[in-house]
């Protein structure tokens, strides 16, 4: 980062002297300040930031908030903000900037919680209090979330309508559900048990954060290894590019039609991204081959999805998404590869990514072929449903699309009642059908179904 702008460096001072002048009371009157809470809540804030993915400064300021008078709930932030770690430079300057920012905002929640009259902090009174302390910690909120768009404004420039409708959502609901924690914190504190009873509500809190950023790091690593994957197959085939993101986008616009929640439809994404990731064991000679496919070259390239289950074997978090990148070419008539199941033989996720790479496959242009019109391909899409797709997922991909469109740059509205001119249709396929086959065979439905051994099925049948 270059040297802060003037105005930044004069907004932060100013930050900085209005949190030193809202703590001057607490200087000048050290009687009115319960210090020995001051310097427990202070010290937990500062072990706090100096443990590693440890984040429980909010409910500690908010305590802070509930527990102290404004001069003296500022001060609560002040140690941790300056022992914070991993920040990004000019350190200093933003250590500081984070000192008064939360100062400042610690105070402003005190105020507010203090409007309500006398701090209710006690067993008894805690069912009242609980409004307040949820009102304190929006205005601690917000208060945080000004501060930090006149940051933006002043040091990056930006619009202060951009500036500040971004961070405010974000800082409102930590704030909501830390409210009623510290508030349990602050009755605690003033019960017979005495503030190490207080401050012990902090390990449940600890635990639950450890665990939520043990879930995020592994969400973070198994999408960073999905788009590994992705991109050395991109490599090696250049129609790939975008193809399989595409794929993974229908596939979960069908799954969500579906009901598919969770775990679940993650796993559909994962699949519909990785269906082609058996191209990898394909000869780059065979995949990038500009001629028609040799009946042996074409049996090579029909491997492609037991390869790609090889290669995801070991990968635990891809479950389900094996079965899909294993059987997303059968067909429901029993004629698809690599084991001719069919019907409800076929994994419910390998039939959701065969409509999904079929729909993608005909709305894409490649070298030999131009691009469909999306309902000339939901018009084929239905026209095989039954026997190579599976009508559900037919009906569920044209739902979606109803609703949502479809777009590789800007959304295309979609209705099922556009009509089709299905002698335009043909003609289409059937200049599809004498094109020459290149690389991305694996991926145009009707050129494999027009090769494949035996008598010719009709026009336009998807693979």
């Amino acid at each position: 980062m270059g040297p802060l702008p003037a105005a930044a460096r004069a907004y932060i001072a100013c930050a900085v002297l209005a949190a030193a002048l809202c703590a001057a009371p607490a200087v000048r009157d050290p009687s009115a300040v319960p210090w020995s809470s001051v310097v427990l809540l202070a010290a937990a804030g500062a072990a706090c930031e100096l443990l590693p993915r440890c984040r429980l400064a909010l409910p500690l300021l908010l305590a802070g908030a509930f527990l102290l008078p404004p001069q003296a709930a500022g001060l609560v932030a002040v140690p941790g903000a300056l022992a914070a770690r991993d920040v990004r430079p000019p350190a200093r300057v933003r250590r500081l900037w984070h000192a008064a920012q939360y100062a400042l905002a610690t105070g402003a929640a005190s105020f507010a919680y203090g409007l309500a009259g006398p701090r209710l902090v006690t067993a008894p009174g805690f069912p009242a209090a609980l409004l307040p302390a949820l009102a304190a910690a929006l205005v601690l909120a917000a208060v945080v979330a000004a501060l930090d768009g006149g940051v933006l404004v002043t040091a990056e420039g930006r619009s202060p309508r951009t500036a500040w409708r971004t961070p405010l959502p974000e800082a409102l609901l930590p704030a909501l559900l830390c409210g009623p924690t510290a508030l349990l914190m602050a009755v605690l504190w003033h019960s017979p048990y005495g503030p190490p009873a207080a401050l012990l509500v902090l390990l449940p809190m600890a635990l639950s954060s450890w665990v939520l950023d043990r879930c995020h790091r592994e969400r973070a690593a198994h999408r960073a290894t999905v788009r590994a994957l992705v991109q050395a197959v991109d490599l090696k085939d250049r129609y790939t590019r975008g193809h399989s993101e595409r794929v993974g986008r229908a596939a979960v616009l069908i799954a969500r039609e579906l009901g598919f929640t969770g775990a679940r439809l993650e796993a559909l994404r994962f699949a519909g991204t990785l269906h082609d990731i058996g191209k990898l064991g394909v000869p780059t000679r065979v995949l990038r081959k500009d001629g028609p496919l040799t009946p042996e070259e074409r049996r090579v390239i029909e491997l492609h999805p037991e390869y790609g289950h090889e290669m995801v074997r070991g990968i635990g978090f891809l479950d389900e998404a094996r079965a899909a990148i294993l059987h997303h070419h059968e067909r429901l008539d029993g004629t698809g590869y690599p084991h001719g199941l069919k019907g409800h033989q076929i994994p419910e996720a390998a039939r959701v990514v065969s409509v999904a790479d079929a729909f993608d496959a005909m709305t894409s242009t490649r070298s030999y072929s131009r691009a469909r019109p999306v309902p000339a391909a939901l018009a084929e899409l239905r026209r095989c449903a039954g026997s190579h797709f599976d009508p559900r997922m037919v009906a569920a991909l044209c739902r979606a699309l109803d609703r949502h469109g479809w777009r590789t740059g800007t959304p295309v509205p979609v209705s099922r009642n556009v009509p089709v001119d299905q002698r335009s249709i043909t003609a289409g396929i059937t200049g599809e059908i004498t094109a020459e086959i290149p690389s991305d065979i694996t991926t145009d439905i009707t050129a494999e179904i027009t090769a494949a051994p035996g008598p010719a099925p009709s026009a336009g049948g998807p693979r």
